[in-house]
């Protein structure tokens, strides 16, 4: 009895033990579940997460540096939006910078004239004389200008004198063929009357001047085939040929009968968006002509934007150094663009009169363009051009310790409203380059879609 009592015993202790034993296992193939459940569920989020995150990286076509400049695309657009482009808006606004003094009526020096445009959008409005403020009006005077200190010769300077500014004086530009300082046939436009946008001037007459830009004076390179000073003069035309395209399809006359205004996709595609190496050119030409503005940064803030309506000419004054010295764009941009870098070795000086005595030539070719209003934005915009490449090229303390930066008041006209038309042109690209890419392909395929979807109205 008491071994059979044993045996009952041991027999329950095993069927416990068996029992606990599966148990055991049981959960352990439970919990081993749950957690293949969790891994495989945490991975599938990653993996949509990563999926998404590269979606939205693959969305950005222009990534990385702008090449040959010191900020990426992604520091420029944000820079722009949030920064640049709301003070450019501002300051171009103001009496000081809403009128631009320029020569319209100006004989071809290449060959005979076409005749004005016909086109009503391609007159100009000009200002009468009772307009335009009291001080443009009287006769600028050089007072005695000293001369900067003397700088370390292994050192390259960055800055130009911080006493620089003694008023505005009249002074040629060596990079620009316009003579600034005759007045007598020049004229006060007001910019805000005469934005640049679509005038109906195309054909051969137009084709001509872009040739005659780009083949005699600034011709397309070849990756490796060309130095680094011709690559810049051909990048700083594309883009500012591309930002002109932009505004032109930006401003369109899309029913001339109805005088309905507004956005030509289909056109800003075709002449800018489809082609990256004009969109690149775009973001490094704004570059550009940013880091001559800071570069002239003291001079700049000093300088006397007065027309008579002191309250306007505070805020000219304020906006310009909120542009100067934004602690965004000093901290996240600091140097747009390395001008150091370039007319290095022997050959540098002789290199700079060339390129130098190519842009005057295009300047002068804008004498031949037959649009009055493309005449005076194509005047602006290369003046504003030929000013940053002064102040960053003209102004070498580091062989001339007592070279001066000297600016007239119509050069810094120009280069602000320059830098507004490049500033713009950026933020459009950005804003909407990426969905009319994305549906260029179904527009141009069907020409009912096309004509609804491409043309956005005013």
């Amino acid at each position: 009895m008491v071994e059979d009592k044993a045996l009952v015993d041991d027999e329950k202790k095993r069927k416990n033990l068996k029992v606990e034993k599966g148990g055991k296992v049981k959960w352990l193939v439970i919990g081993a579940i749950l957690f293949l459940a969790v891994a495989i569920a945490v991975t599938s989020k990653q993996a949509q997460n990563h999926k998404s995150c590269q979606c939205s990286q693959d969305s950005r076509k222009y990534t990385g540096i702008v090449e040959d400049c010191c900020c990426d695309y992604e520091t420029v657009d944000s820079l722009n939006g949030a920064v640049l482009h709301p003070l450019l808006q501002d300051l171009v606004t103001t009496p000081f910078f809403r009128y631009f003094k320029v020569k319209l009526w100006c004989d071809c020096p290449f060959w005979p004239d076409d005749g004005m445009c016909k086109l009503r959008d391609c007159s100009v409005c000009e200002c009468p004389e009772n307009e335009f403020p009291e001080p443009f009006k009287k006769p600028m005077s050089s007072d005695d200008l000293k001369c900067q200190e003397g700088k370390p010769e292994a050192a390259v300077d960055r800055t130009l004198d911080s006493k620089a500014f003694r008023g505005w004086i009249e002074v040629d530009n060596p990079w620009t063929s316009d003579d600034e300082t005759d007045n007598s046939e020049m004229t006060y436009v007001n910019l805000q009357l005469n934005p640049e946008r679509y005038t109906g001037y195309t054909g051969p007459s137009a084709r001509r001047i872009w040739d005659a830009i780009y083949s005699e004076n600034c011709p397309k390179y070849t990756s490796g085939e060309i130095c680094q000073e011709r690559r810049v003069l051909y990048k700083l035309i594309s883009g500012l040929h591309s930002s002109i395209s932009v505004h032109i399809a930006a401003e369109y006359l899309l029913d001339e009968s109805k005088n309905l205004w507004g956005r030509n996709l289909e056109l800003m595609y075709d002449r800018v968006l489809r082609y990256p190496d004009r969109v690149r050119n775009l973001y490094f030409t704004f570059m550009f002509v940013l880091r001559a503005v800071t570069k002239a940064a003291n001079y700049l803030e000093q300088a006397e934007y007065s027309t008579g309506n002191v309250e306007a000419d505070l805020k000219a004054q304020s906006l310009m150094r909120q542009l100067l010295y934004n602690p965004k764009l000093q901290t996240a941009c600091p140097l747009p663009f390395d001008e150091a870098k370039l007319w290095q070795g022997q050959s540098g000086p002789e290199l700079k009169l060339e390129i130098q005595k190519n842009f005057r030539n295009i300047s002068a070719v804008m004498d031949c363009v037959g649009c009055e209003k493309c005449r005076l934005w194509g005047k602006l915009q290369v003046l504003g051009l030929g000013t940053a490449l002064k102040i960053l090229f003209s102004v070498d303390t580091k062989t001339h310790p007592n070279t001066l930066l000297q600016l007239q008041r119509n050069e810094v006209i120009a280069l602000v409203n320059l830098l507004h038309r490049l500033s713009e042109s950026v933020k459009l690209v950005h804003e909407i380059g990426p969905s009319v890419e994305k549906n260029v392909e179904k527009f141009t395929s069907d020409p009912a879609a096309r004509e609804f979807s491409l043309s956005e109205r005013a």
